[in-house]
């Protein structure tokens, strides 16, 4: 049997005769920049999301970078970021000449740990906090991060909040609005901004590049109008420096095809990991990352972590598994080997091996399963069976 990490390809089956009339649709009317079909995504995905208002832009990266240019980041300027995540959070802060500090993460989620953010901050001269301008929680691998607490933060330190929701399209997180009131609220809804990819395998992907910001601030919604398109209100006349970062209208629009599976995908993945957690749980070499109360994920990934046994092993189990899975069929992924403050690319900020112990333990336990909307139960039974027989 043949089980890709993700399947697009079988997404595509189910949906191709929509996609088809859609493109079709688009290429025939020429529409292909700003066009019609955008601004009804927008609308679509802004209701979707709980949101006044929606922006399609270039891709994730390019929504990072909007939205805090947006912010005012500036030169100078500090953000806070998790250091396990994907490289983009912590780039597009750098392309503004602000500088990522790096807080490291919850070791049962991977998301960044509030705790820890405030124990940094507290830590630091009122003159060193003024420098420190916002903060980044990624809601990883689809499963919301505690946003009570980071609110809570955010406003005793006056910190702009930039959700970086996109691995987490769709899923809910449970706001405290009062001491005896919650209200359930999507991802992305719940910061200044809520920016999301839409890179193909993620639950909601496009057919290439694309992302988009949520908003309910219609000051913020209007300058980064104005920065996505070249800086112009009207074809030759630019008010500010802006940058080509629009969202094709033909990927706006297979994105509404698919933005009405969304939910029924989601469930699907969930249903998928609680097959997996029922059948690894006697493993105990295989734990799953716990899901918190406040939580409904989403799974854009289903992650395991896999036990290290002695330093001294040549490889470690978690890679002698994964190779194991190859040699059967079975694709897995890796999500991340490296954490940010390891990364080359950000030698300059000083970091070293030991600064972020919980991120490098992650990193050398993470493993991701197959997981897909159109995963099958026994396609689950067989890449469990495999897991097991390793360990046997």
């Amino acid at each position: 049997m043949k089980i890709e990490l993700v399947d697009l390809k079988k997404q595509y089956e189910t949906i191709k005769d929509e996609v088809k009339e859609v493109m079709e649709r688009v290429i025939a009317k020429s529409d292909f920049i700003l066009g019609k079909e955008l601004d009804l995504f927008e609308q679509e995905f802004a209701n979707y999301c709980g949101t006044k208002f929606a922006l399609g832009v270039d891709s994730g990266t390019g929504a990072l970078e909007l939205s805090l240019r947006a912010l005012e980041i500036k030169e100078g300027g500090e953000v806070i970021v998790p250091v396990f995540t994907f490289y983009a959070t912590a780039s597009t802060v750098c392309y503004l000449g602000a500088k990522p500090v790096f807080i490291d993460v919850e070791e049962d989620t991977g998301n960044i740990d509030a705790n820890k953010v405030e124990e940094f901050l507290r830590a630091k001269s009122k003159e060193q906090r003024a420098k420190i301008k916002g903060i980044i929680p990624v809601h990883l691998f689809g499963q919301p991060a505690d946003m009570n607490a980071i609110l809570e933060i955010a406003k005793k330190y006056n910190l702009k909040v930039i959700e970086d929701a996109a691995q987490a399209h769709g899923a809910d997180y449970k706001l405290q609005i009062t001491n005896y009131k919650l209200q359930i609220k999507k991802v992305g809804s719940i910061g200044e901004v809520g920016c999301f990819s839409f890179y193909p395998a993620k639950n909601l992907g496009c057919y290439g590049d694309g992302g988009a910001i949520v908003t309910n601030s219609s000051d913020l919604t209007e300058k980064i109008r104005l920065l996505r398109d070249y800086g112009r209100t009207e074809k030759y006349t630019h008010q500010i420096i802006g940058y080509n970062k629009r969202l094709d209208t033909l990927q706006a629009a297979i994105l509404r095809v698919k933005l009405r599976k969304l939910d029924q995908w989601n469930e699907a993945r969930r249903k998928n990991a609680q097959i997996y957690n029922e059948l690894l749980k006697d493993i105990n070499e295989i734990k799953p990352l716990k899901i918190k109360d406040f939580a409904e994920p989403v799974y854009h990934m289903y992650v395991v972590l896999v036990k290290k046994r002695g330093e001294s092993r040549r490889i470690s189990l978690r890679d002698e598994l994964r190779k194991y899975l190859s040699e059967k069929g079975i694709s897995t992924g890796i999500h991340y080997p490296i954490p940010l403050h390891l990364q080359p690319a950000f030698e300059f900020l000083g970091y070293k091996k030991g600064d972020f112990p919980v991120a490098e333990k992650l990193a050398e336990e993470v493993l991701s399963l197959p997981m897909f909307p159109e995963l099958t139960k026994d396609e689950i039974y067989y890449v469990c069976d495999i897991i097991k027989e390793f360990f046997k």
